[in-house]
């Protein structure tokens, strides 16, 4: 806004932004509630912040996670592990666990940084062993066992030889095994054998080591339909951000979404009957009828197979989307009755009010997940 000093304006030089991704504290503390109510007070909770925090601003969710207790992190791989470390968001001792299998050249970087590495073969944890010897420090690892995921890990048959290398290593800290569920929604045939192999093996490591060692395997899935798969700590993700895993999961939490994505009209205008909208020419106006202007689109995140398919909420109405969604912005048909819409006010794209991101998703043919982290970059996070 300008500001009038005497006879002189200053100008703004910080214009409020187009669109915003609103980021709700008290729906995401909920969520943590819920999970902590359901899984009980003794099993430990990851917080599953790769993927920027699923879209969300990393630095904003693991500061309120702390804030909840949670001193647990999951990131996909070290850069990830480097920016929450050196972002500022965390301000007591967190172990944060990089899932992805490092590079040879990366293992220096969880030496320094002292983020705990996932290993999953034996060439890797001889070199951690040499590098963090040469660094005269010891590093935190665990081992990732594939039992039917089919991405990561050691077979389950090599998993003893792996924790027998570690455990020989004078400068590697086993600080847990884990594995990951091809398919937890519904508690499976298949969940339930990956969970067998995964407890027949940890049980037979602690009794011949004579140690106890973290044991997880639950994502939201599976903390939703196997409290066996529970263990020693649970990896919630979806669940945190306000969405259940899969429409078919039996048990539902009371969880509420945290992010709501909000654009504004740009531009409002009377078209008659046969005007086609956007690229392609998709689109044609029925009859005449007032088109609103969004500024958003693919760009920011709202995808392109969306187009034609959506609601935009805008005063508490929602509006038909219409004609091709463009790079940065949508329209949507306000009928032929007067509108009640102005440029300036606010559009909902999706979120706590209106369309759901599990919704948006559906519509696109994809999963609540992909529409969350596809918020891009250029959409202002902002913490409510």
């Amino acid at each position: 806004m300008d500001e009038q000093h005497g006879d002189c304006v200053t100008l703004s030089t910080s214009p409020e932004p187009m669109t915003e991704a609103l980021i709700s504290i008290p729906n995401l503390l909920n969520n943590v509630k819920c999970i902590r109510e359901k899984v009980g007070a003794t099993t430990r909770i990851m917080g599953i912040v790769k993927a920027n925090a699923y879209g969300h601003h990393v630095h904003h969710i693991a500061t309120v996670l702390e804030t909840a207790g949670i001193s647990d992190f999951g990131v996909a791989n070290i850069h990830e592990a480097i920016e929450l470390k050196s972002g500022g968001a965390l301000h007591k001792p967190a172990n944060i666990l990089a899932f992805s299998s490092p590079l040879p050249s990366q293992i220096t970087a969880f030496v320094h940084y002292g983020v705990t590495m996932t290993v999953c073969d034996s060439t890797t944890i001889a070199a951690a062993e040499a590098i963090a010897a040469a660094n005269g420090t010891t590093l935190a690892v665990q081992v990732k066992v594939d039992t039917g995921m089919g991405r990561l890990g050691t077979t389950p048959e090599l998993a003893m030889e792996l924790l027998r290398q570690i455990d020989a290593s004078p400068h590697l800290t086993l600080q847990g095994i884990y594995t990951h569920f091809a398919d937890s929604a519904t508690g499976d045939s298949f969940m339930t054998q990956q969970l067998t192999t995964f407890k027949t093996l940890t049980s037979e490591y602690e009794h011949t080591s004579g140690k106890q060692v973290c044991k997880h395997a639950a994502n939201s899935g599976a903390i939703l339909s196997e409290p066996s798969s529970w263990l020693n700590m649970v990896r919630p993700g979806i669940l945190l951000y306000g969405y259940h895993p899969a429409k078919e999961t039996p048990y539902r939490l009371t969880v509420k979404p945290v992010m709501q994505v909000e654009s504004r009209v740009i531009f409002v205008k009377t078209v008659p009957a046969g005007t086609t909208i956007s690229y392609n020419r998709r689109w044609q106006a029925p009859e005449e009828c007032s088109i609103a202007t969004i500024a958003a689109g693919y760009a920011d995140g709202y995808f392109r197979t969306l187009s034609g398919r959506a609601q935009v909420m805008i005063n508490g109405i929602a509006y038909p989307q219409v004609g091709t969604v463009t790079m940065d912005q949508i329209m949507v048909n306000l009928g032929t009755a007067t509108p009640h819409v102005k440029v300036g006010d606010k559009a909902t794209l999706f979120g706590w009010s209106g369309t759901s991101a599990e919704e948006l998703a559906d519509c696109a043919g994809t999963i609540s997940y992909e529409i969350l982290c596809s918020v891009s970059s250029r959409v202002k996070r902002v913490l409510q």
